[in-house]
């Protein structure tokens, strides 16, 4: 049987003693106050054990990571139509670029791009009631925890900077993929990124992409064809443009933000977050990414 807290106790200390520990984003100003020296990291396995080090009860903005959630409530609500409006490819660009949106009629390449995102959130908006609080509803539904919001000032701070998702907004709906007005839409979106959760409350959500579409409750969000479409979006989509070298290094589906957060998971085993606030190159935590490199090493247990 593996120990999982051993493993988990000695990756954190590693990761606390790093000298380079990558760049805190800047561009959203709110971001670019919290501390490089962070890091959280929690384990949830199959069967609800939880394991857990550092400063895996801080909450943070996990940004991109709840593209996954509002993919999963859209692909509830829309099914297979879904796909008629955003694509299933990696795209190789920066999670921002806009160039391919044009080459591709306004159908963004996958709903894990800011573009495909913000489709995602126009499906959203026509089909919720009150798109900002049922979201936020039905994450806080899947994890048992009423406590989770959206962080206001970070919204406010994304609304602020946001010109690249206000153009791609536009250049979409200029191609007629966006039904609602771009400043509704994007306003779910600014929200959405602002959600805070800690490590802890992350595999809480994400367990129902490990665990067949059931929370831990044993309630039904998804099924089980809709998980295995949204795990393999993770894989090959959820790091931008460092998909090759997560699934490469880690060898999970996965997701990261630009907050530090990646959440990743092996079917039938485990749901994994990390918190790093300092970012690679490409936008993804430097020391997630190594953590979690460590612990399929450490552990054996990967995809492949």
């Amino acid at each position: 049987m593996i120990d999982f807290q051993h493993i988990i106790d000695t990756i954190a200390k590693e990761a606390n003693t790093a000298e380079e520990r990558g760049k805190v984003a800047s561009y959203i100003p709110e971001l670019s106050k919290v501390s490089a020296k962070k890091f959280g990291i929690t384990l949830l396995d199959a069967d609800g054990n939880s394991f857990s080090a550092g400063d895996s009860n801080e909450r943070f903005s996990i940004q991109s990571i709840s593209k996954v959630l509002a993919l999963a409530k859209a692909f509830d609500l829309e099914g297979d139509h879904l796909w008629q409006r955003v694509g299933v490819e990696p795209s190789g660009d920066p999670f921002n670029h806009l160039s391919l949106l044009e080459m591709e009629n306004g159908i963004p390449r996958n709903p894990l791009i800011n573009a495909g995102a913000i489709v995602i959130c126009d499906i959203l908006v026509s089909k919720l009631n009150a798109p900002k609080q049922d979201f936020l509803t039905f994450v806080q539904q899947i994890a048992n925890d009423p406590t989770i919001t959206y962080d206001e000032a970070v919204a406010q701070s994304e609304k602020k900077t946001g010109f690249k998702n206000y153009a791609a907004a536009y250049l979409i709906k200029s191609y007629g993929n966006l039904t609602n007005d771009v400043e509704t839409v994007l306003d779910l979106y600014f929200y959405m990124c602002s959600l805070t959760l800690s490590c802890e409350q992350l595999v809480k959500v994400f367990y129902i992409f490990m665990n067949h579409g059931k929370c831990l409750r044993n309630q039904h969000y998804l099924n089980i064809f809709q998980i295995k479409r949204i795990n393999a979006i993770m894989l090959t989509c959820g790091f931008y443009d460092e998909a090759g070298e997560f699934a490469f290094e880690v060898g999970l589906p996965g997701k990261s933000g630009v907050g530090g957060g990646i959440v990743a998971l092996l079917p039938n085993e485990f749901c994994v977050a990390t918190w790093s606030p300092g970012l690679n190159d490409k936008g993804n935590s430097k020391l997630g990414m190594r953590a979690l490199e460590k612990l399929t090493t450490k552990t054996g247990l990967s995809i492949f």
